[in-house]
């Protein structure tokens, strides 16, 4: 039985862990729930769970809940903040923690959970965007498990699992949907809404993440994320656009065979494989059907149609500070097109201008450094969106 902590448990990667918990009843118990400002969607989540734990972003979000709680009678303690994810990732009272916060609000209480020895399932990228090193090494030295959940990089690992220890690869081949945009031209992106940038054809993800899909700026973050993973040089991770999302990626060896991971584009697979490895456990997600797919296509990404993904690429070769700065600058300005604040087009144009004004760092950080770094970047990317001025008045307070 395994005792779960679920680290942004109102998200897409929450919510769906928590049905393939809720079909194995006798494998896992939740322990604590968290999320920033969902509370009705926690509530439900507590009612059904009973976790002893849930934790929320603000003190008056926290008041409302254990009202809500208390009223229908459910002993779930409430706390608020980052001090009490931190302490709910390296509770004692769990064993497993899905690191599924999205951003870098998620770098603290994942880190806190590698640091406590814990097994951890990272569906939060930008944990090792910011801090690669910081992260391995505290997963090292504490003996904590790492299991990834990003399908690409779960993908890898089901792979490699059967190399041996990884031994004769060649590379890493990370496939990209393209998001949707692939057919558009790029000067015709100017005016996409919102919206438009959220519809991703294959993949129900939350907003943020839906707009990084479309920039491709996801593809480059899952690259750096890969390098520290598997320890891969970057000149040895590839990314290939495959728009079908059946192929989540590969690895190449060096007898030229090549290693695919395949299904239907659903994330209850990769954290089905995460919660109960080493074995395989029912995820309710629909076989694939090989004899009706179509084909099969794949194509390499243009850096004109996806400028983040170059810059993603340009960073890794940059340094631990230069990746926080890359991830920091790209929240700040996917949150200003979200609010009506910059284009679509303006969101490359804020990371580049904050990573050309970023100091090249290429020594390792601790994590006062990397906040420190986070806190300058977004500054200036602050100021970035500013300069481009507020497309809607609401907006403008905002930066």
């Amino acid at each position: 039985m395994h005792r779960l902590a679920i680290l942004g448990s109102t998200g897409s990667v929450g919510t769906s862990t928590l049905d393939v918990v809720a079909r194995h009843p006798d494998r896992f118990e939740i322990v604590a729930l968290t999320a920033h400002r969902r509370i009705d969607r926690l509530y439900e989540q507590c009612a059904r769970f009973r976790p002893a734990y849930a934790v929320v972003g603000e003190a008056h979000d926290a008041l409302r809940l254990n009202a809500t709680l208390r009223q229908a009678g459910l002993p779930t303690r409430v706390a608020y903040g980052q001090d009490a994810l931190c302490d709910v990732a390296r509770s004692a009272e769990c064993d497993t923690v899905v690191a599924a916060i999205v951003g870098a609000a998620g770098l603290r209480p994942s880190l806190a959970a590698a640091r406590a020895g814990k097994r951890i399932l990272l569906a939060n990228k930008e944990a090792l965007v910011m801090s690669g090193a910081l992260f391995m090494r505290a997963v090292a030295e504490h003996q904590a498990t790492l299991l990834p959940v990003d399908s690409e990089h779960n993908a890898i690992f089901q792979c490699l699992d059967q190399a041996r220890g990884g031994q004769g690869v060649e590379r890493l081949i990370l496939t990209a949907s393209g998001g949707p945009f692939l057919r558009r031209a790029p000067d015709s992106l100017h005016e996409v809404s919102p919206d438009e940038a959220c519809a991703h054809p294959n993949w129900s993800m939350g907003r943020k993440i839906s707009v990084d899909s479309a920039t491709m700026m996801n593809k480059g973050l899952e690259v750096i994320e890969a390098h520290w993973l598997f320890g891969m040089p970057p000149e040895r991770i590839d990314v290939v656009i495959h728009p079908q999302s059946v192929i989540h990626s590969m690895v190449a060896y060096a007898d030229q065979s090549v290693l695919a991971q395949l299904g239907v584009p659903d994330m209850r697979t990769p954290i089905a494989h995460a919660l109960a490895y080493p074995a395989r456990i029912a995820s309710g997600v629909t076989p694939l059907d090989l004899a009706r797919l179509s084909g099969l296509t794949f194509e390499t990404p243009d850096p004109a149609q996806f400028p983040c993904l170059r810059l993603a690429l340009n960073v890794l070769r940059d340094g631990c500070q230069a990746s926080v700065a890359l991830n920091a600058a790209n929240e700040i300005a996917v949150e200003a097109f979200l609010y009506g604040a910059i284009r679509f087009t303006a969101i490359a144009e804020v990371v580049e201008d904050t990573l050309l004004r970023w100091p090249i760092d290429r020594h390792g950080a601790d994590l006062d450094d990397i906040l420190a770094a986070d806190a300058r970047a977004r500054a200036h990317a602050r100021q970035s969106v500013r300069r481009r001025g507020a497309l809607r008045p609401a907006a403008a307070a905002l930066y």
